[in-house]
């Protein structure tokens, strides 16, 4: 859960399944390692983002969590920091996950090259992995509507 509308649209999905076994939910929401690009901010700017890069953490998953318990869940989350694909990973693989879901928008072939989060979580996970794909197909405009605006 990274706090954006497209992550969240995984959570009808994941509602359904838990409900359907009577799952526990763990919301899982990876914010950056807090590192110095070539000395642009001082190491106390990079901690006072990391912390505040922390609490909207919190905030957003204790109201997503508090969401979801209202339904009947049992839901709990946590924040970690690192590479997001790689803390997914290691916490699956540390607290017995069964099935990792998340969102992802296919970002075509831009993603495949450069590796996107999904893409690495599906290729290197040791536990089942459930990908939505929830970006909204828009057919192509036609050349009068793009030009005409027709």
């Amino acid at each position: 859960m990274d706090g954006s509308e497209l992550a969240a649209k995984i959570l009808p999905k994941v509602e359904e399944l838990a409900k359907l076994c009577d799952a526990q939910v763990t919301l899982i929401s990876v914010s950056s390692e807090a590192t110095d690009v070539a000395g642009m901010a001082s190491p106390e700017i990079f901690a006072e983002a990391a912390r505040s890069e922390v609490k909207a953490c919190q905030k957003y998953l204790e109201t997503t969590t508090k969401d979801l318990q209202g339904k009947g869940l049992k839901v709990d989350s946590v924040c970690l920091e690192g590479v997001p694909a790689r803390a997914i990973i290691k916490y699956a693989a540390e607290n017995k996950v069964d099935l990792i879901a998340l969102a992802t928008h296919g970002r075509g072939e831009v993603a495949w090259v450069m590796g996107s989060t999904a893409e690495k979580i599906l290729s290197h996970a040791n536990v089942p992995v459930l990908l939505m794909r929830v970006i909204e197909y828009k057919p192509p405009l036609l050349k009068e509507e793009f030009f005409l605006g027709a």
